[in-house]
């Protein structure tokens, strides 16, 4: 813990002003500092469950716990807490928990703060959220914590495998872990969480739904800019990717009506002034269905409609696979049985690409021309399009019901 402290008192002071000029130049948000720092935080009911998630595609996961946790506990106070601004913003827009908060920088002043405000009677982490000053403070302070839907990767593991002798004391004040798979539990082990405290209870991933419907005034106005034309979604793209995608889709011999959604909603400018410099008829998403202009392109710029717009695909397509970032969630057009398409780089949902891939429910491409052309054969062919998304579909039903596996491990921890 000396060692740590000693690393991040050093660290933040050398870091923030790159922190604050990358993010003037990306237009990127950060939750209030002083609240970061366990400072002006508002009243909160005590004595509940606190679960953290750092950002969006855990703060989905997050949602699913608490609404399952809500019902069968519903005397329990139930708190979420998150750590990028549009993770919160996702959060608080959810509405199934009875306040949210920024997480605290991981320091003890903040860390102390922000327990004394919530006093939790339990902090259940989701994924990897291992924060040594907090389960250090939680140790202190006899409060239990579990690890949800924990996962090691194939990339990470490695890395924490050459600290392993310093993870072991840290990780000592874990409760319990309830790991994805068999593979994600032996991993916590070898890092040197205790057999007896590790389970198996799957991924809350394959229960996740839309966190909320799609507006019907907006799903009438985007079928008026289709106009009859199949509908490409291409979900969580990052910077480079987007204008992969552009090139692979202007190159489709009947266009489809394009939803291109950047992972990150302060990109989306930039992603309209690209399409616009390929001389492509393009709009936000924000001003519809007011806007009536017509458009082959609508760029997303909101926060939690990605999962529910899925539903209009002919084909989606998942981002941060044609770049080396590690992909992101198939689950979500899978959930409609829309044929998925990804890149190669797919190590953050490994397990997932494995299990669809298995049972026929993905195509994998390697390249803009392979991209191009999948994306043709699947709107030339509906039947193996529609087969394709219905295995994806099968594979999400066979995994069903972890959320209540890892409810029924946290409710002896809860009164």
């Amino acid at each position: 813990m000396l060692l740590y402290r000693l690393v991040l008192h050093l660290a933040l002071p050398l870091a923030a002003p790159f922190l604050w000029v990358a993010d003037r130049r990306t237009g990127k948000r950060r939750p209030p500092l002083r609240m970061r720092l366990g400072l002006g935080l508002p009243p909160v009911p005590q004595g509940g469950v606190l679960v953290h998630a750092v950002s969006v595609g855990e703060v989905t996961v997050a949602r699913a716990l608490l609404s399952e946790l809500r019902r069968r506990a519903p005397q329990v106070p139930l708190l979420l807490s998150a750590t990028t601004a549009t993770g919160l913003e996702l959060a608080s827009g959810a509405q199934v928990a009875d306040a949210t908060l920024p997480f605290p920088l991981d320091l003890p002043a903040p860390t102390r703060r922000f327990l004394a405000a919530t006093q939790p009677r339990l902090l259940v982490l989701v994924e990897t959220e291992l924060w040594p000053e907090m389960l250090a403070a939680c140790s202190e302070a006899g409060i239990p914590v579990v690890l949800v839907n924990a996962r090691i990767s194939d990339r990470s593991f490695p890395r924490y495998q050459l600290f392993a002798p310093l993870l072991r004391p840290l990780l000592a004040p874990l409760t319990l872990a309830l790991a994805q798979t068999e593979g994600d539990a032996a991993r916590l082990v070898a890092l040197g969480v205790p057999q007896e405290k590790v389970r198996v209870t799957g991924n809350i991933k394959f229960d996740v739904k839309p966190a909320r419907p799609l507006a019907e005034d907006l799903k009438a106005r985007l079928c008026q800019l289709a106009s009859g034309r199949a509908v490409l979604v291409a979900g969580s793209t990052m910077p480079g990717e987007e204008k992969q995608v552009l090139s692979a889709w202007m190159k489709l011999p009947d266009r489809p009506f394009l939803i291109l959604a950047p992972r990150h909603p302060e990109r989306a400018q930039e992603v309209l002034e690209l399409c616009r410099q390929l001389g492509l008829a393009a709009v936000r998403r924000s001003p519809l269905p007011a806007a009536h202009a017509t458009a082959d392109v609508v760029v997303l710029d909101t926060v939690g409609e990605l999962a529910a717009l899925y539903q209009l695909a002919t084909v989606a397509f998942v981002g941060g696979s044609l770049v080396p970032t590690g992909g992101h969630n198939p689950i979500e057009p899978a959930r409609f049985a829309v044929p998925v398409v990804s890149g190669p780089h797919v190590r953050n949902f490994a397990a997932v690409y494995r299990e669809l891939e298995v049972h026929g429910g993905v195509k994998l491409v390697h390249n803009v021309r392979e991209l191009q052309e999948t994306l043709a054969h699947l709107l030339v062919h509906p039947q193996q399009a529609q087969a394709l998304g219905q295995n994806a579909q099968a594979v999400l039903a066979k995994h069903a019901g972890a959320t209540a596996k890892t409810v029924e491990a946290l409710l002896p921890f809860l009164p």
